[in-house]
């Protein structure tokens, strides 16, 4: 099959275009999260939107519409429970992410079992994409790299240096809670791309794998960006051709990356 009947598939255009999005906003996002040591809330987060994805199933409603509401909640109360309640932000996440798991294996239990859809989401199946799920991965993703875009100095600030990002009158609080927003939006979106059990790895790798390479923010954020959209374009191309689960050969592609980038960094 050459790769202009390969493009021709309905199915593989939505999962290139949607993935892509998916994947640069990931990058981004990711970068700041790794340099403010909150790479962990990602997998939090991706257990919350299992129980919000299972309950969405459950009632019948389209899944991305419970999810998206209820993994934003459950960011805001990751960052309320470390705040007030005076515990450590990993344990935080480990408390509201097992929440959300059980509460997803109950829902499931509850059905007479996981049904396919569910599955397909615990794993992911880019490949399956449907073309509203597609166009809502676009939409969220562009609000998502415009609000990066429109805030970047107040993210860089507090990222860097968060005691004198509040002497320069940046909202600090506010920018820690629209960045863990942000984040359970993406995860919501890496859902169908990655699926729940692969969410974290597409917002820590390839943010670490451009900070080997490269000392300079900028130049880190648009190697992060290129090497999420390659893998991901690379990881369908080589799922439909050798009948791989998409998601896992994303995340290898990534992995593969981060090895040869780690390597060249040694030597060089």
């Amino acid at each position: 099959m050459d790769i202009i009947q390969f493009l021709q598939y309905s199915f593989i255009q939505k999962a290139f275009v949607a993935g892509s999005f998916v994947a640069i906003t990931c990058s981004c996002l990711g970068l700041f999260l790794v340099l403010r040591k909150m790479s962990l809330i990602g997998d939090g987060l991706s257990h919350v939107s299992f129980g919000a994805i299972a309950l969405g199933l459950f009632f019948g409603v389209y899944p991305f519409y419970v999810a998206v509401p209820l993994v934003i909640l459950a960011s805001l109360l990751i960052l309320k429970i470390s705040e007030k309640a005076r515990i450590y932000g990993d344990a935080a996440i480990g408390i509201v992410s097992a929440v959300g798991i059980a509460g997803g294996v109950i829902l499931a239990s509850l059905s007479n079992g996981f049904n396919v859809d569910l599955f397909s989401y615990l794993f992911g199946n880019i490949l399956a994409i449907s073309t509203t799920e597609a166009i809502l991965s676009m939409i969220l993703s562009a609000i998502v790299l415009l609000a990066i875009y429109f805030f970047y100095w107040d993210l860089f600030s507090a990222t860097f240096d968060e005691e004198y990002a509040k002497t320069t009158g940046i909202k600090t609080n506010f920018i820690n809670s629209f960045l863990t927003v942000l984040t359970a939006i993406v995860v919501v979106l890496s859902v169908k791309v990655a699926g729940i059990m692969l969410v974290s790895a597409l917002l820590i790798l390839p943010a670490v794998t451009a900070l080997q390479v490269s000392h300079k923010f900028k130049t880190a954020l648009f190697l992060g960006a290129l090497f999420s959209f390659v893998s991901v374009v690379a990881g369908i191309i080589l799922s439909f051709i050798f009948d791989l689960p998409t998601g896992a050969t994303i995340v290898m592609l990534n992995a593969l990356f981060f090895a040869l980038a780690y390597v060249w960094k040694k030597i060089s």
